[in-house]
């Protein structure tokens, strides 16, 4: 049971005490909530196919001039850009390449990981059998180190095609600038500038021949597989922990937005707790018990001391409960004037007001409305009563009889006798008629 947004009171909601309040209340809803979660998780894990995952492990080696450079960093130690190399093992190349190894035509997607400060690429498949997951997971590995294999060659059979290509050229210029000293005189200007163009070309061929016997040297290796994808014993998915731990994290989540819902839409005042957190008023005593038995001696005491005078209204919350059981046991213990309210001046005469809520019947917005009443008209409120149990049967004779009692067993004057007999309570110890 919530407060109205607009009630002065203290507003529930205002630390962490005042929600788990809330959820002791409201434990039904919450509780219920919480465990059909865990129960929808736990069922979700069961109708949840397993899935395996087999890993491949590929140490990545240079290949030749054509590797991208990397920054070395804290994460990278490696001069190979191994982010990109697992760009590449999960691309559509690389992928083809498996399918046609595994002679499939859609194989399961691949994921690749790498672990920080190495060379190495963890090449990671999931599939519904382990073993057609450990061989797709070293069929992408295959293919990957197949594509840079042949990515490398390409790159090196290009470069030596150009650096050929240069040669030729250079030594073509070669044969011309002989063939031009030849003719020229020895000691000219002319032969002097062909001397010295025949040895920057010499110098060129032998440098470009230097070059293309390297390429033609260089070994490609791209890599190697230093672990092989074995068939796992133990799915990978559904994780029992993720999947009960969802469930129960959604269900703790409807299951406390419910009990707030149910706390704001039910605005029955069913403990004595609740009058006290809404309404900021001290709850003196509880009246459960049948009214034969009277009033408390403590209640009595309590109610006489926190008076400020002689006129005491009952309001009695809702209506119809009624102030007729409080009336009498009360007015003969406590030496006060009792009022109900009936008469259009018991609200001016009335020195205080107690509150009679009725627990389980009584609302927040019947309360709230009868403190705003009472605080219109400048009657201080020293407590609240409560009450629980069926509502009584309304008498309105008795409802007349006991409309205004006073401390020395004497009905107020302001009574008709036309409301029908009236009852005299008996004239409590130490006091004057």
């Amino acid at each position: 049971m919530s407060l109205s947004p607009d009630y002065p009171g203290r507003r529930p909601g205002t630390d962490l005490a005042e929600h788990l309040s809330l959820l002791r209340r409201r434990w039904l809803p919450f509780l219920g909530l919480l465990l059909a979660g865990g129960t929808a998780g736990l069922a979700l894990l069961r109708v949840t196919p397993p899935a395996y995952t087999a890993t491949t492990q590929v140490l990545v080696a240079p290949v030749g001039v054509q590797d991208q450079s990397n920054q070395v960093t804290n994460r990278q130690r490696e001069p190979l850009n191994l982010d990109t190399e697992a760009q590449i093992a999960q691309s559509s190349v690389v992928a083809a390449k498996a399918a046609k190894e595994l002679k499939t035509s859609t194989p399961e997607p691949v994921e690749v990981s790498v672990p920080p400060n190495s060379a190495v690429l963890w090449i990671s498949v999931t599939a519904a059998d382990p073993a057609v997951a450990a061989a797709q997971s070293q069929a992408y590995a295959q293919a990957y180190l197949a594509n840079r294999t042949e990515s490398a060659q390409a790159t090196m059979t290009a470069q030596q095609r150009a650096m050929l290509a240069k040669l030729r050229q250079v030594n073509t210029a070669l044969d011309t600038v002989i063939k031009e000293l030849a003719r020229l005189g020895k000691g000219t200007i002319e032969h002097t500038i062909a001397a010295h163009r025949q040895s920057v070309l010499n110098r060129q061929a032998y440098s470009l021949t230097l070059k293309y016997d390297a390429l033609k040297t260089v070994a490609v290796t791209p890599g190697s597989i230093i672990s092989q994808a074995t068939p796992p014993t133990v799915p990978s998915s559904p994780s029992l922990p993720l999947y009960l731990g969802t469930g129960l994290m959604i269900g703790l989540l409807l299951g406390t937005a419910a009990a707030y819902v149910r706390d704001r839409l039910d605005t029955r005042l069913r403990t004595a707790a609740d009058v006290e957190r809404l309404t900021g008023l001290p709850v003196l005593g509880d009246l459960s018990d049948p009214p034969a038995r009277g009033v408390p001696n403590d209640l009595a005491a309590a109610v006489v001391a926190a008076c400020p005078g002689k006129r005491l209204l009952i309001r009695a919350i809702p209506a119809e409960l009624g102030a007729t059981q409080v009336l009498g046991p009360l007015a003969r213990t406590a030496p006060l004037s009792l009022l109900t309210g009936s008469d259009v001046g018991d609200l001016a005469r009335a020195d205080a007001a107690l509150l009679l809520v009725g627990l389980g019947r009584a609302t927040s917005g019947q309360a709230d409305a009868a403190v705003r009443h009472l605080g219109r008209h400048n009657v201080p409120i020293i407590g609240v009563v409560t009450k629980t149990g069926p509502a009584p049967r309304h008498d309105a004779r008795a409802g007349a009889s006991l409309g205004k009692l006073v401390a020395s067993g004497e009905l107020d004057p302001g009574l008709s006798p036309e409301t029908g007999p009236m009852t005299a309570f008996p004239q409590p110890p130490g006091t004057s008629p």
